[in-house]
């Protein structure tokens, strides 16, 4: 699989048959519409693309995120979502047998997938729960965290639905999964195990549960969702409607590196050019051009579409930090925002 941006002469609606959509920051952000984002996902149906909803929070089960998103216009059923907390459950399943006593620190979304996965839900580590499974909802508070840190000194198994340090919210971004996590390690010294991406674990069980040919991810955050994506082997589309920016596409490690970029959910339905090498070292995107000199970024403007000088950018970057040369961040502007 190339480590860099690849191109499609046709719509990635048209090239990929399923597509694994992130939620916040993608679909919606918070209780917010994301412009294009119904009228993108619904043309790419039209194209033959199916879509499964694939998403960190653990909080909400599968049925209230349908909901949710069909309330926006992207019409959804239930089966069509695949959260943190069904990969959670998952995870428990590879050490514990069924009927151990799990303490559930959550929402309902995590509570309800793991008594659906065969185990008993306490909610005091004076239960003696063989694991703690963790997931974000809005409702967690100290005393839930104190008693899974309670649990996890005396021998429970940590498990975190995800790490995701920060939450998109129509306000700005909140506290994630991952900062609360991040309390009841610093009181326990104990790395918890994840199910969440970067884990490609629910790509891997979207895809069997749909059955697919050519799988694209499409997320918002490269150190989860795009991550995950190069980590499970599929192709990744980064969206600039959420937490990454243009900047941190150029930035990226070779491990979050997405393969395709777009504005927004539009870029379902539109060709990508592949950013080819020029004689004089310049990387050029249709009208966009950018190069690495003496360690800086150089772009040359002109009149080139925003996305492609992104992609000019990238290919130009990544190139040069593969080669080992140096690339000063403080030459990376930010560029296109959706």
């Amino acid at each position: 699989m190339s480590a860099g941006l690849i191109g499609s002469s046709t719509p990635l609606a048209e090239h990929y048959d399923l597509a694994l959509v992130d939620l916040d920051g993608v679909a919606y952000k918070g209780h917010e519409p994301i412009d294009h984002a119904a009228d993108g996902l619904t043309s790419a149906r039209g194209n033959g693309m199916r879509l499964v909803f694939v998403t960190n929070n653990a909080s909400r089960e599968p049925e209230s995120v349908a909901a949710q998103l069909t309330e926006l216009g992207i019409a959804t059923r239930a089966d069509e979502v695949m959260t943190a907390a069904q990969a959670a459950a998952q995870l428990l399943r590879t050490r514990l047998p069924e009927g151990s006593r799990v303490l559930v620190v959550g929402g309902a979304g995590l509570v309800t997938a793991v008594r659906e996965a065969g185990y008993q839900v306490v909610d005091s580590a004076d239960d003696e729960p063989e694991a703690v499974a963790q997931g974000f909802a809005p409702e967690v508070g100290w005393a839930q965290l104190a008693e899974a840190a309670y649990a996890i000194e005396r021998g429970a198994w940590h498990v975190a639905s995800n790490l995701d340090l920060s939450l998109p919210t129509a306000r700005g971004f909140a506290p994630g999964n991952g900062s609360l996590v991040g309390a009841v390690r610093a009181a326990t010294g104990v790395v918890p195990d994840s199910a969440g991406k970067p884990s490609s674990t629910m790509y891997d069980m979207a895809v069997e549960r749909v059955g697919a040919r050519q799988v694209l991810v499409i997320g918002d955050r490269l150190d989860t969702d795009l991550a995950g994506a190069r980590s499970g082997g599929y192709d990744g589309l980064h969206v600039l409607t959420g937490v990454s920016s243009a900047r941190d596409d150029i930035l990226a490690v070779p491990g979050e590196r997405p393969h395709f970029i777009g504005a927004d959910l539009r870029a379902l339905l539109e060709p990508h050019p592949a950013p080819g090498r020029s004689d004089d070292g310049w990387w050029v995107c249709r009208e966009a051009s950018a190069r690495v000199t003496d360690g800086a970024l150089e772009l040359g403007r002109g009149d080139a579409d925003a996305i492609d000088l992104v992609r000019a950018a990238c290919a130009a970057a990544w190139a040069a930090v593969d080669a080992g040369d140096d690339l000063d961040p403080g030459t990376v502007p930010e560029l296109a925002r959706s």
